[in-house]
């Protein structure tokens, strides 16, 4: 089976056409604006920096977080013990883990998908099963959130804006699993990425519960982080077995 690792004619780099690039080289260096030419006048990005500086500065924020619906007691005692620090940073947090999980369950249904299409031309280093369970871990992950939101009174249905910009940021890697063209090795890399963010934003969710005194949330929140650096642990574990038989 093809690996995508295999030589062929790929005409991407520079070697492919010495002779091209030599040509494309001169035309480059005959024009070069007579404005720009000396060297201490080139472009050197700053333009583009200070218009990015000038958008950061105007632009609006990507959302809100909304309000609780039913102020319970939960989410007063958050806001009277968190006193003039923001309740609505937990939220937030809360909102992109819900996101992420929810996205994860996904990307593991993905990658069931890919490794049912490869089963008949490579051997797996995992069954069905393992990633099932894996990815029945980010579903119960997600209810656990979702429950600790609507136990703050919070509307676990909507979109916090980390959990807009979460969505963004892993969009890619759902491209990569769903791309025909990706191989297992490509997927269990995409998969890695996941999971160490997963990983690393459940440390971080729990030291603002803890923060703001929300203890009942720590149990399942610690119980989910350690789903999570066990994922971590069998997708590099899969992903070295199956880079390193290619290379046998």
């Amino acid at each position: 089976m093809d690996d995508g690792t295999e030589p062929g004619f790929n005409r991407t780099g520079a070697q492919s056409s010495p002779l091209s690039v030599h040509s494309m080289q001169l035309y480059a260096d005959e024009r070069v604006p007579e404005e720009v030419s000396a060297p201490d006048e080139m472009p050197d990005g700053k333009e583009m920096a200070a218009v990015r500086c000038d958008y950061a500065v105007e632009a609006e924020r990507i959302g809100s977080v909304p309000m609780p619906g039913v102020l319970t007691s939960a989410f007063t005692a958050v806001v009277s013990k968190l006193g003039a620090r923001k309740p609505e940073v937990l939220v937030d947090k809360l909102g992109e883990r819900l996101a992420f999980e929810r996205i994860g369950v996904r990307l593991y249904q993905a990658l069931i998908d890919k490794a049912a299409a490869l089963a008949t031309q490579q051997r797996m280093p995992f069954s069905v099963d393992d990633l099932q369970r894996l990815r029945d871990d980010e579903l119960a992950h997600m209810h656990v959130l979702a429950s600790a939101l609507d136990s703050l009174g919070a509307d676990s249905t909507a979109q916090t804006p980390a959990a807009a910009v979460s969505a963004v940021a892993i969009s890619g890697l759902m491209q990569v699993l769903t791309d025909p063209r990706t191989t297992l090795v490509h997927c269990l890399e995409a998969m890695l990425i996941a999971e160490l963010a997963d990983d690393a934003s459940w440390e971080l969710l729990i030291s603002l519960t803890a923060e703001a005194d929300q203890d009942q949330f720590l149990p399942q929140f610690r119980s989910a982080r350690d789903n999570e650096k066990a994922h971590v642990r069998q997708i590099r574990g899969w992903l070295q077995t199956v880079v390193l038989g290619e290379a046998r």
